[in-house]
């Protein structure tokens, strides 16, 4: 299965806030959207489920057009959207039947899912009555309660403490193992980095990086390496390799205890490993730089 969003434009009360948004997501795969707030992510979810529909542009599912309504699709929106008032159970089981459940697969899901959640004892308590993180975790037990082949997650780990963090990591891992389709939308980049092969940033209603992360890494990695010295505090080994390798290397940063170094042109990482050993330097450590996705993001999506 197939997921794609071609040339998708938008405008509110005149003004275009999506220009052309391009991506694509696959079954057994999760994509990371991801933007700052007011970059269309939101905008761009709600055209696929068909809350919005587009100016321009479609939604293809295989090829043919995207009809939500014929699908099973489950979305967990920012702004959660179970009645507070209500008995846990009772509205699951309601909303599963809306999707076209019989009210006995409904009971069988619904229990299911608050128990994988680890909430079924709170099946028979008004929503409201729960802390924060027990009703983050039955707003996704309502999403997956019809077991959706799409899941749309918009910020599913947001206010949750690192126990019901790691039981909403291994919930979405399954989904992904099982051959789900799975867009992930989340300002937590290490979320990100732990399910999604692939990412799409969106600035001002425009993609602005687009592919798989493994490769995006590689490319902003390219040419630059990080190093340290034992004995040394970074403030040390910037003024050591400005004063004796900067025919070899810039520093462009730091990360942690080690100097991020781009090489300068026509330079080699051989070639700064034999200039820092002629100077009986002790490395400590001489790598490729990896950036974090947060580093990529600010870069691409921050304020210039």
């Amino acid at each position: 299965m197939k997921l794609e969003v071609r040339n998708v434009r938008k405008s509110f009360a005149g003004k275009e806030v999506l220009h052309g948004i391009n991506f694509q997501v696959e079954s057994g795969t999760a994509l990371g959207l991801l933007g700052r707030n007011g970059a269309g992510k939101t905008t761009t979810m709600r055209i696929i489920m068909d809350v919005f529909k587009a100016d321009s542009g479609e939604i293809l599912l295989d090829g043919k057009p995207f009809e939500p309504s014929k699908q099973r699709i489950g979305y967990m929106p920012e702004e959660r959207g179970l009645y507070p008032k209500r008995i846990v159970l009772e509205q699951m089981i309601y909303l599963a039947r809306l999707r076209g459940m019989s009210k006995t697969e409904a009971e069988k899901s619904s229990k299911k899912w608050l128990q994988r959640l680890e909430v079924e004892e709170y099946a028979n308590r008004k929503l409201e009555t729960l802390s924060k993180g027990n009703q983050q975790k039955v707003q996704l037990a309502a999403t997956l309660v019809s077991e959706p082949d799409i899941v749309i997650l918009d910020e599913p780990f947001s206010g949750l403490d690192p126990v019901n963090s790691q039981i909403l990591k291994d919930v979405v891992r399954e989904l992904i193992e099982e051959g789900r389709l799975v867009i992930f939308s989340s300002h937590q980049m290490s979320y990100v980095e732990e399910f999604c092969e692939d990412i799409v940033v969106i600035n001002h209603g425009n993609v602005v990086l687009n592919g798989s992360l493994k490769d995006i890494k590689k490319e902003y990695g390219k040419n630059r390496i990080t190093v340290s010295f034992d004995d040394y505090t970074v403030e040390k080994s910037k003024a050591v390799i400005q004063e004796k390798f900067g025919d070899f290397v810039a520093i462009t940063g730091e990360k942690k205890e080690e100097v991020i170094l781009e090489l300068q042109e026509g330079k080699t990482k051989s070639d700064v490993m034999e200039a820092m050993l002629k100077e009986h330097l002790s490395i400590a450590t001489f790598g490729n730089y990896a950036p974090s996705l947060n580093e990529i993001f600010v870069m691409k999506a921050g304020d210039e």
